[in-house]
């Protein structure tokens, strides 16, 4: 038996609406498929029935309930299910021999590590900056700093290259970006009043991004309208944050030191970040490798790899299913 039919087999056992997770347990325990030193089946068995879903296959349906995992069924079966089922109301899967509800949500700020993911991956260190922490009451302040903030260095391989061009501009050594998170946009109206507030808490940056784990397919036009008028740039993020993609790049913009120092005022994490993005950059060569190493333990902790992401968007009810 193929992966293929063996995940078939197993719907239709299950004959009913199921997670990925329910049906790798339905195939090992039926010994369906052999998976062999496989390390991380499960995003096998999830994307095998994002597949059916992606190509076509008219087979197998899905749904999403309410931010949570993609759920998948038989078409043939979808005479036999709870109506309430297939509208979001509720949804169980087989697991552990009894029935677990799996219609958990996430929270926002999980979402922070998967950025970070991508982040570092290009290079750039960032740190949540926790606006319940900031001075005064924060419902004053939620459009004043973003979720998240990033440096990012220009990286020039010979020393003379990197003394002249300290000597000339020393803020031409590196770039800030202030990241806007939400869970999901999915109307004009979101989609305005997270990109406006992604204006307001980047305006001091370099560059401000709105990223969304979840855009709706017809606000595309509307976030490239909004992306030429005001350059906030658009990340979409997706479950393996390698695959999370630039909608729209960032327009680059000078730095605003007014407001850069109010929110050190405002912020003590925030104040922290510019001073070890300071260290660095004034650090002789003997002490350049510990300021780096300080600065990366500051910031925001990273995925060291693919069975730590999985085993993460589990814990955190993250839908892995990719599309």
């Amino acid at each position: 038996m193929t992966l293929k039919e063996a995940v078939l087999k197993s719907l239709e056992d299950i004959n009913d609406v199921t997670n990925y997770w329910a049906v790798l347990e339905h195939i090992n325990a039926n010994s369906y498929y052999d998976f062999g030193d496989a390390k991380t089946p499960g995003s096998t068995i999830s994307s095998v029935l994002g597949d059916f879903v992606r190509n076509g296959d008219s087979r197998v349906k899905r749904i999403k309930l309410n931010g949570g995992s993609y759920s998948y069924y038989l078409t043939k079966n979808e005479q036999r299910i709870d109506l309430n089922i297939l509208s979001g109301e509720k949804l169980t899967s087989e697991k552990g021999g009894g029935k677990t509800k799996i219609n958990k949500t996430y929270d926002e700020r999980s979402l922070h590590k998967l950025l970070s993911s991508f982040l570092k991956n290009t290079e750039t260190y960032s740190k949540t900056i926790f606006h319940e922490h900031s001075n005064g009451k924060d419902n004053n302040q939620i459009w004043t700093h973003p979720d998240m903030v990033g440096v990012k260095f220009l990286n020039l391989q010979t020393k003379a290259s990197q003394n002249l061009l300290k000597s000339i501009n020393r803020v031409d050594t590196f770039k800030l970006s202030a990241y806007e998170l939400k869970r999901e946009i999915n109307s004009d109206s979101e989609l305005k009043k997270a990109y406006f507030q992604a204006v307001s808490n980047s305006s001091w940056s370099n560059y401000g991004y709105l990223v969304a784990f979840e855009f709706s397919d017809n606000l595309y036009d509307e976030m490239e309208r909004l992306n030429q008028s005001f350059g906030i740039g658009i990340i979409e993020l997706d479950a393996n944050p390698y695959q999370s993609k630039i909608l729209f790049p960032a327009k680059y913009r000078d730095l605003d030191f007014k407001t850069i120092d109010k929110l050190c005022n405002m912020n003590k994490e925030f104040e922290k970040f510019i001073v070890q993005i300071e260290k660095l950059l004034s650090a002789s060569d003997k002490y350049v490798t510990g300021a780096e190493k300080e600065l990366d333990e500051f910031c925001d902790t990273y995925f060291a790899n693919d069975t730590d992401i999985e085993e993460y968007c589990i814990e955190k009810n993250i839908p892995i299913a990719i599309e």
